[in-house]
């Protein structure tokens, strides 16, 4: 009665686990709140991984809790790194293997979801064995073999309902619905039998033991009818069906057999004979179906001898009638075996090597709050920075300050020479032509990286559509054009944004041959730049005078408090990460939008209202510049308009070169933490196509296999319950180039959806990550040394190029002083 039967493991094949999940990490989690080096926790994650799946060949318990913690850590990493996000070929080989089987001998998916699939497989199984090892004569035998009984048949029936929601294609034959299926009624089978051992064991009640046969009868039934379907024909071990058969038999026997007892005590010995005859013919007949001559003996034994001893009773005794058993009022049933749902987690001290990775939700939460607040950010400084410009050019059309300054002969105004020491410190025009020779060689690297990528894909779409060819329907994976689809619109996107730095690039040239003259003649000593400006009579001091020198005070008081306003913009931070925490905790889900705005408004409200101050302050400064500039000129005589006009040129050539200078750096800065970028798309790309040449080299080697298979061959067909993968929406068409500025504006919504956030694909689609939380025009994208970068959000704003109208990147600069052509 105690001949369990166990299910083999799938057979698990070594992957690096180490380089992808380092980079998937890295390009998510790299910013300034998540600098903790995971690198121990990937490696102890690697030797986990292949600790577990190799020790559950043992079949000890002690390799439960071992494969039990690999599948804890599985789930919890799922939870932080969406399960089609990572770029590892999982390879798994069918449980029972049959060489002669027409399916699939193995199955290789790049998914986490089909990892967990895999190792649940694994765990139900190794759960059989460990129960089917058990000893039946103890107590705590027998409790934990009904325990791992009913936990792995509730796995199997798990398994059951969500394989094909997991891989999206069509299973190797152990996890097909059918299989799993048939394997859980038989693991719920098995689990009621160990409850009548028990029972047994116990001595409890005869009628109580008759009862659990009766449901063990049902459930063998019920697990033949599985396992004798047609597409399990020459499936399954050759003895298990069999053995099924006799059980099922059996336990109708010891059914009878206990009955008899029942009515033995009550003295009804027609009935019992009845029943024993019946249990006799019952025991012989399990015999004879499973091919095993001991099977049941012990109790066929005592039947026989109860059998014996009731007829003479009845003979000599009682000459009670025999009834037909069939006459008889069945045996009920004590159902007992349960399917045992899934636990949260198996193991009661699990430790999450990855516990300081925030949640997804938590994750894409924080990220949408700061595309918010970035796009606020960016918006309220690049408002400032184009004021401040538009003052500038209002000053320098004016020859302010200089005008108010100039002496008389050929002494120049002190803000001249301000401006010209500020141009000789900074490497003069030499330094600015150097800074532009660099940017061709950083522009090139970028657009080489990308091709790279783009050729990649390209290899492996021909390859997958060659193969396709060949082989018509027996290919049976997922057309690379449809996995490919989000690669190739971020290809795009980055192949725009190069070519809008490009375009940038040229505007900084033309702004360069501008105002090339100017800064040659700035950039000369001052003896030399004395000579290069015309003379003019001296200023006439007058009431116009002094209120315009009071002026332009107040403008550098406005400046130096915009740049206050500008820092505070930058530095302003909220805990959004314990507010959405904490509201995940209460509620169960992130009102993220209503959270954002609501400390948005906090947080940022008062900054706002000081620039909108600003802004009209700077109106009504500007009005009263222009009127008492034009008492100014009125009453100023002898003025030399060559003078006048080299002075202007010149605050200009001051203005440009200190933008360029701006730009420049900021344009490198832009190259370099582009390349960064596109280094870790091209690894995800590169992840993608070993992933799908490890998946094409053994679906080849599968029909290749099939195709050397001689003699008739039964093929059971798995039937596909899902069909293919719905393709994901296309993004968001590109926001227009603003007329404003020289560089791309605003990609936000045009970018392709996150990993896991559109509908579900055994591969992944990669995401760009977003915008830093510190302000820069250049960047379309943030930077992986940057903070509160999330892959989950849509291109940043403005890729490469601010000017005056924008601020520079993390720094605090002051805003650009004098004329600004932009």
């Amino acid at each position: 009665m105690a001949e369990l039967i166990a299910v083999p493991l799938k057979k698990p094949s070594d992957v690096d686990v180490i380089k992808p999940l380092t980079n998937v990490i890295k390009s998510t989690y790299s910013g300034a709140s998540n600098q903790k080096d995971y690198t121990e926790a990937i490696t102890d994650f690697s030797k986990l991984r292949n600790n577990a799946l190799w020790r559950a060949f043992e079949k000890y318990e002690s390799s439960l809790e071992v494969i039990y913690s690999y599948y804890d850590q599985l789930c919890a990493l799922e939870g932080k790194i969406p399960a089609h996000e990572l770029q590892i070929p999982f390879k798994w080989k069918d449980a029972f293997d049959r060489t002669i089987f027409g399916g699939k001998l193995s199955l290789t998916i790049s998914t986490l979801a089909y990892e967990k699939v895999c190792v649940l497989f694994n765990i139900a199984a190794l759960q059989s064995s460990v129960a089917a090892t058990q000893s039946l004569d103890s107590d705590e035998g027998l409790k934990l073999a009904a325990k791992l009984f009913q936990q792995s048949a509730g796995i199997f029936n798990y398994l059951k309902g969500n394989v094909m929601m997991a891989i999206h294609q069509e299973p190797t034959p152990d996890i097909s619905p059918e299989t799993l299926g048939a394997l859980s009624s038989l693991m719920l089978a098995q689990a009621q039998e160990i409850f009548v051992h028990k029972a047994i064991h116990d001595a409890m009640k005869d009628g109580i033991v008759a009862k659990l046969a009766a449901q063990a009868e049902e459930l063998y039934a019920d697990a033949l009818k599985l396992f004798q379907k047609e597409i399990f024909r020459a499936f399954w071990d050759k003895e298990w069906v069999p053995l099924i058969a006799g059980k099922q038999a059996g336990y109708r026997a010891m059914s009878g057999f206990y009955q008899s007892l029942v009515c033995k005590s009550n003295k009804v010995i027609g009935e019992e004979i009845a029943r024993l005859e019946h249990a006799v013919e019952l025991f012989r007949a399990a015999q004879q179906r499973s091919n095993k001559p001991n099977l049941f003996q012990e109790y066929a034994n005592r039947a026989q001898r109860n059998l014996t001893e009731a007829k003479k009773d009845n003979d000599f005794i009682y000459h009670e009638r025999i009834p037909d058993v069939k006459s008889l009022e069945p045996v009920g049933k004590a159902n007992v075996a349960k399917l045992l749902p899934l636990p949260e987690t198996f193991c009661t001290n699990f430790k999450d090597l990855f516990a300081d990775l925030l949640p997804v939700s938590i994750h894409q939460a924080l990220s949408s709050y700061d595309v918010r607040r970035n796009e606020l950010v960016n918006a309220e400084i690049s408002k400032l920075r184009e004021m401040t410009q538009v003052l500038n050019s209002v000053l320098a059309s004016l020859n302010l300050p200089a005008a108010i300054e100039d002496t008389s002969g050929t002494e120049l105004p002190q803000s001249l020479l301000d401006k010209a020491q500020y141009v000789k410190e900074t490497g003069g025009i030499r330094a600015l032509e150097h800074a532009m020779k660099e940017l061709p060689d950083l522009l090139q690297r970028n657009k080489e990286l990308l091709d790279e990528s783009e050729r990649m894909l390209q290899e492996e779409r021909q390859s997958d559509d060659q193969l396709r060819e060949q082989f018509k329907e027996r290919w049976t994976r997922i057309p690379s054009s449809r996995l490919t689809e989000q690669f190739t619109v971020t290809l795009r996107k980055y192949r725009e944004i190069i070519n809008n730095a490009v375009t940038a690039d040229k505007i900084v040239r033309k702004n360069y041959e501008t105002h090339k003259e100017g800064m040659e003649i700035l950039s000369l000593d001052v003896g030399d730049l004395i000579n290069a400006v015309p003379t003019g009579s001296a200023v006439q001091e007058s009431h116009t005078v002094t209120q315009l020198r009071k002026l332009m005070e107040d403008v550098e008081t406005l400046k130096t408090e915009r740049d206050v306003i500008e820092s505070e913009l930058k530095s302003a931070t909220a805990d959004m990460k314990a507010t959405f925490l904490s509201a995940l905790a209460k509620d169960g889900a992130i009102d993220e939008p209503n959270l954002s705005v609501e400390s948005i408004g906090q947080t940022y409200g008062p900054l706002q209202k000081q620039v909108r101050d600003s802004v009209a302050r700077q109106e009504r400064l500007i009005a009263e510049i222009q009127r008492c500039h034009a008492e100014f000129t009125n009453e100023q005589s002898g003025s030399g308009s060559s003078r006048e006009a080299m002075l202007c040129k010149l605050a200009a050539a001051h203005d440009a070169l200190k933008e360029l200078k701006s730009n420049l750096n900021e344009g490198a800065k832009f190259y370099n933490d582009l390349t960064q970028l596109l280094v870790v798309f091209q690894n995800k790309i590169s992840d993608f196509c070993f992933a799908r040449k490890t998946e094409k080299e053994e679906l080849l080697k599968d029909l290749t296999t099939n195709l050397s298979h001689s003699g008739p061959v039964t093929t059971p067909t798995i039937p596909v319950h899902h069909g293919g993968i719905s393709g994901q929406n296309q993004p968001g068409s590109e926001q227009s180039e603003s007329s404003q500025l020289p560089y791309p504006t605003n990609f936000q919504g045009g970018m392709p959806v996150p990993y896991g956030a559109g509908p579900s694909t055994p591969y992944p689609t990669y995401m760009p990550p977003p915008m830093p939380a510190a302000y820069n025009p250049y960047a379309t994208m943030p930077y992986p040394t940057q903070g509160n970068y999330n892959p989950y959000q849509g291109m940043p704003p403005a890729p490469y190029g601010g000017y005056a109208t924008l601020p520079r990147y993390g720094g605090n600069h002051p805003p650009s002083q004098g004329q600004n052509p932009f």
